[in-house]
């Protein structure tokens, strides 16, 4: 699928408020809103736009705390059971495969400090880790939209 300039401009339009009726981003490129709605729909069917989310602020969901945990997995440990159970902690709210020294970087949103240290405790007595570093976020200068996934 082949996207183009105005696809791009749709797609970051969404992005910035996914709630504008279709008329609204049809004015904003120049066309109209039937000519959106299929180039929204031909982007979701083949995969570009992926879903359309709100944009929640996660400390009125009484997660103040977001919080990055590099990690290098134990040798021991099985890496797709790894991923299947990471992929089910509603504390995660993103899981990178990254290069380099360590092999994973997960973010994580929780209450406050004590549950950061229950998580990390968490992955110890699952046996995943060989070893981790936690680095705590201060502020947000720019920060991708918060999905709550909801305690399971």
């Amino acid at each position: 699928m082949a996207i183009d300039e105005i696809d791009r401009k749709i797609s970051s339009l969404l992005a910035n408020d996914a709630r504008q009726p279709l008329a609204a981003l049809g004015r904003a490129v120049g066309l109209s809103t039937s000519a959106v709605n299929e180039r929204v729909r031909r982007m979701s069917e083949g995969g570009a736009i992926r879903a359309v989310r709100a944009d929640t602020d996660p400390a009125a969901f009484g997660l103040p705390v977001r919080a990055f945990v590099w990690l290098t997995l134990n040798p021991s440990a099985s890496e797709p059971a790894f991923r299947a159970a990471i992929a089910e902690r509603f504390e995660v709210t993103a899981c990178h495969h990254v290069t380099g020294p360590w092999a994973y970087l997960l973010q994580i949103q929780v209450p406050d400090l004590a549950a950061v240290e229950a998580f990390l405790g968490t992955l110890k007595d699952a046996g995943w880790l060989a070893r981790s570093e936690t680095i705590l976020a201060l502020s947000e200068v720019v920060a991708p939209p918060f999905r709550y996934r909801g305690a399971r």
